[in-house]
């Protein structure tokens, strides 16, 4: 991968930051709206038994308020990003965040399980406008040093709404604020996009791709079906027992991909816009920096996927005390993040196949933790693993997106950006349905000790993928220095 030191074009290239946005005003505002997202994806996983209770849920309506926002949030992130080229990366922004405020609303008002899956899709479909254009605004609007750091803080933010998310969402319903008992989990939402959406306009300056590109409509046609059909049956696949339309639809979206990436390369050659840019598979770096994006978030939410479960169905565990588990990550994991952009100085293209060794080694400690106390040892036993994963993460998450996107010239960093985000929900689709049926396989084999044993296999299949994209990135690395 490239260097996390690479040094792009400067801001002045690419418009030129405002003072507000130098100062760290417009970094807050980025990171406001990266933290209500990345929460939104873990926080409702606390709330679900309450919904069900309060709105006499039934069980699909359940998984379509987790399973909506997901397919929504990756249907809209390629196009997203092009948008924020077209129009403008601020506007666009501001466009989602305001969308997203209303429809945390419209979810925590929600008097039916059938209005909350609707509102549920559309908050998804706003975090996708406003995802790529953070990474795009992070992207052209810093450089050097303090891009670095602009990462550092992302990659920071988006792990704390994984780690604490869950922790958060059983506080808040534990508090019961105001009697909005699991609504406050949406709610939340208001005062933070509220403030941020109010200093958008003298915190980010505008920005789009210096030639003003059109919006391929067959292009955004295309990459939607296809990353449907691909990402529908992942979710709702194992729940549903993976009957002929699941594989039917993953058929399918091979089929409309490769008819997609056939459209995109023959409307760019011809000097067209396309809505994915194969040009940007031969930047250096990008395509190496994209298939590290999948194995590594193949694994986040699949490993707290099943830590949830082994503490909550295999050890007893209620949300909250699940949840203060979960500490021992966050801690290991903000021993890191917050210096991220030191460490990359420091150890360059090193930084981010070292994180994913420490992972593999935290998964290690935590496996033969898991083997040793069984369902009803210590918890205690489980804190050094829980810890070296997370040191691990924080060393991982900000310099591998800045890598990805650190060779990627002004004009095609929308795009790029998309792309990026669109791996990261694909890829953690695909992770959870993988370590579905290897975990839910063990569970039903009493003989072999239950979660603890599924819990065990999970955490076998994970570190595997952090020792290949530790081998992927070391390989990347050596090819470089070749040349």
């Amino acid at each position: 991968m490239a260097s996390a030191t690479t040094t792009v074009t400067p801001p002045a290239r690419r418009g030129g930051p405002p003072t507000a946005e130098r100062s760290g005003l417009g970094l807050l505002v980025l990171l406001a709206a990266t933290f209500m997202t990345s929460l939104d994806i873990f926080i409702v996983n606390v709330a679900i038994p309450a919904v069900q209770s309060d709105l006499d849920a039934s069980t699909a309506a359940i998984q379509w308020v987790v399973a909506g926002f997901g397919l929504a949030v990756a249907t809209g992130l390629i196009t997203a990003g092009r948008l924020g080229d077209i129009f403008g990366r601020r506007r666009m922004f501001a466009v989602g965040l305001a969308l997203f405020t209303v429809t945390s609303a419209a979810c925590g008002l929600a008097p039916t399980s059938g209005s909350l899956v609707a509102a549920r899709v559309l908050q998804g479909l706003s975090a996708a406008l406003m995802s790529p254009q953070v990474l795009s605004i992070l992207q052209t609007a810093y450089a050097g040093k303090a891009q670095a750091r602009a990462f550092s803080m992302y990659g920071l933010t988006m792990g704390i709404g994984a780690v604490f998310g869950q922790l958060i969402g059983g506080l808040l319903i534990k508090a019961d604020v105001f009697g909005l008992g699991w609504r406050a989990c949406f709610l939340i939402n208001l005062p933070v996009g509220l403030l941020a959406l109010a200093l958008v306009p003298r915190a980010l300056a505008e920005s789009r791709a210096p030639r003003r590109p059109r919006l391929d409509l067959v292009g955004v046609v295309l990459s939607t079906a296809a990353v449907v059909a691909l990402v529908l049956p992942l979710i709702q696949g194992r729940t549903a027992g993976w009957p002929l339309w699941t594989w039917l639809c993953l058929t399918a979206s091979a089929v409309v991909f490769t008819v997609f990436f056939r459209h995109q390369d023959r409307l760019g050659r011809h000097g067209g816009d396309p809505v994915l840019n194969m040009e940007l598979f031969r930047q250096r770096g990008f395509g190496p920096g994209a298939l590290a994006q999948f194995l590594f978030w193949s694994g986040q939410g699949s490993f707290f996927l099943i830590l949830a479960l082994y503490l909550q169905a295999g050890r007893g565990l209620d949300a909250l005390h699940s949840g203060t588990v979960f500490l021992a990550i966050g801690g290991g994991y903000l021993l890191t993040s917050t210096t991220a952009h030191r460490l990359a100085a420091r150890l360059g293209s090193r930084t981010v196949p070292a994180g994913a060794l420490t992972m593999a080694a935290g998964l290690g400690l935590l496996w033969a933790a898991a083997h040793r106390s069984g369902s009803a040892g210590s918890l205690w036993e489980l804190v050094p693993g829980l810890v070296v994963d997370g040191v691990g993460m924080g060393m991982v998450i900000a310099p591998l997106t800045h890598d990805a996107l650190a060779t990627v010239p002004a004009g095609l960093v929308g795009s790029a950006s998309g792309v990026v985000a669109t791996i990261q929900q694909i890829s953690g689709a695909l992770g959870i349905a993988v370590i579905g049926i290897i975990f839910y396989g063990a569970v039903g084999d009493g003989a072999h000790g239950g979660y603890p044993h599924a819990f065990g296999l999970g955490l076998a299949f994970l570190l595997g993928l952090e020792l290949a994209l530790a081998a992927l990135t070391i390989g990347f690395r050596r090819a470089r220095s070749a040349h």
